[in-house]
């Protein structure tokens, strides 16, 4: 068999990229752009003392665009190391025991992944408005001390739906699980605990690393859900962006996009690192 590479492969990887990064590298381009209607490219001149950076600066600058991105930060690492251990343990539970629940509880994994994210938005929303009512009525609490919408209902709401994500990414790591070095591992007198943090865990470690940069990755680009559970000053960056773009279009937008590319192209190059590690 030839060892030949077809041009027609090849043409379809040219292609493929293309697809997906043109619009991106675009993005980045236009975030260097003088131009405030971010249509016609025009390049930044005397702009001083920023230069070719000018919005990176005016973006620097603003408030609550910091603000949004450290909401964003603190939502999807909360979210992300709940998330990672309860659908860790979940994904263990799953595989190595049988109850009588067994097949209900591997069926509902997959409704917060096939159903569509505005019905699961809206029924987050009813749940927290219900248990918030009756948590007021019942406790008889002011105004000033009425519990609502904020930073916790939307972490709460990330984690319900990035548990799949981590339970059936670690759990297809453990598919190829090889019981005998935990049997080895008892052998030698070690108790369940020293052999999950010994030998369990390094070996689905991969699996787990993947599945948490699954859920964090969710988490920061996540819009439907945070916008039926944030409250005042729970903003998020999605969130932001989608407030811009309704009022107006600025190369700042495309700063921010870019900056954002950046830091989760970062988070992708450590995850990588560590799993490269960890196997």
């Amino acid at each position: 068999m030839s060892s030949r590479r077809s041009p027609w492969l090849t043409l379809t990887v040219i292609l493929v990229y293309v697809f997906l990064y043109l619009p991106i590298v675009t993005l980045i381009i236009f975030s260097f752009n003088s131009s405030r209607q971010n249509v016609v490219f025009e390049e930044i001149v005397n702009r001083d003392p920023c230069g070719p950076f000018y919005w990176f600066c005016t973006l620097a600058n603003n408030r609550e665009a910091i603000d949004a991105a450290k909401n964003t930060l603190i939502i999807a690492i909360s979210s992300t190391l709940v998330s990672t251990i309860i659908g860790t343990m979940a994904a263990l539970a799953l595989q190595r025991h049988s109850f009588k629940l067994k097949l209900f509880a591997e069926a509902s994994l997959y409704i917060p992944i096939v159903i569509p994210e505005i019905v699961m938005g809206i029924s987050i929303l009813v749940l927290f408005n219900a248990v918030f009512n009756y948590l007021n009525t019942t406790l008889n609490l002011s105004p000033d001390q009425r519990l609502g919408l904020g930073i916790g209902t939307v972490i709460i709401s990330h984690i319900a739906f990035s548990v799949p994500f981590v339970a059936l990414t670690v759990r297809a790591r453990l598919h190829s699980f090889d019981k005998s070095v935990e049997e080895a591992a008892a052998d030698l007198g070690a108790n369940e605990w020293t052999t999950f943090r010994r030998v369990t865990l390094p070996l689905i470690m991969p699996g787990v690393l993947a599945g948490a940069m699954l859920a964090f990755t969710l988490s920061l680009d996540d819009f439907i859900i945070t916008f039926f559970t944030n409250g005042p000053g729970s903003t998020t960056l999605p969130i932001y962006v989608y407030g811009l773009l309704r009022r107006t279009i600025t190369p700042e937008v495309n700063a921010l996009s870019t900056v954002w590319i950046l830091v989760v192209f970062l988070a992708l190059i450590a995850s990588n690192r560590i799993q490269r590690r960890a196997a």
